[in-house]
């Protein structure tokens, strides 16, 4: 492991801990902890990401009743080797300019927006951490040629995993986490040929 900065190196032989990533002031923006693992989003970040997770939040903190925050990109601490950071998150909790993470029974609604670099992490690996979790609410959202499609989860509590609650094109309306009703082809600019 020579070469590596020292805070690279884990603190311990164990690996890291979810307490460990508010120690890493030089660690890059948007470090998640992945199974006492560091996961960098190194990688730059596409513009129709970018647009759509913006635009999705503005959209939702139009909607969302009183009791209810939307946050983006912060991180939620789900074990001690986990500590994930979704795209957009729904809390009841109130705001704190000094918190630096959610516990997961304060987070009602979890977002990701898929990246090719993020593929098998939000798909797989993402869907059932949430769910082992207890968070109630999972949105994937997936880049059909430039239009977003969400695919909508649902906790179902006696069995701990998520169940498909619909894939959602062009218009997505729910009843849960609160009434929300989204116009999806508004969220992302029109490709210009």
């Amino acid at each position: 492991m020579t070469g590596l900065p020292d805070w690279m190196r884990p603190p311990r032989e164990e690996g890291w801990f979810a307490e460990d990533l508010d120690r890493l002031p030089e660690a890059p923006r948007h470090t998640e902890l992945i199974d006492g693992a560091l996961i960098f989003m190194m990688s730059p970040q596409r513009s129709w990401h970018g647009r759509l997770v913006t635009t999705l939040t503005t959209t939702l903190m139009a909607q969302v009743p009183a009791g209810f925050e939307v946050e983006r990109e912060m991180t939620i601490r789900l074990d001690a080797r986990n500590r994930p950071e979704p795209d957009l998150l729904l809390t009841d909790l109130s705001y704190d300019p000094d918190r630096t993470w959610y516990a997961p029974e304060a987070v009602k609604l979890v977002v990701e927006v898929v990246s090719p670099e993020s593929a098998h992490r939000d798909r797989i690996v993402k869907l059932r951490k949430y769910a082992e979790a207890g968070i109630p609410h999972y949105w994937r959202i997936e880049n059909e040629d430039g239009a977003p499609a969400v695919h909508v989860f649902e906790l179902e509590e006696p069995a701990g995993a998520y169940a498909p609650a619909g894939i959602f094109r062009g218009t997505l309306r729910r009843p849960v986490p609160f009434e929300i009703s989204l116009d999806l082809d508004k969220l992302t600019p029109p490709r210009r040929s």
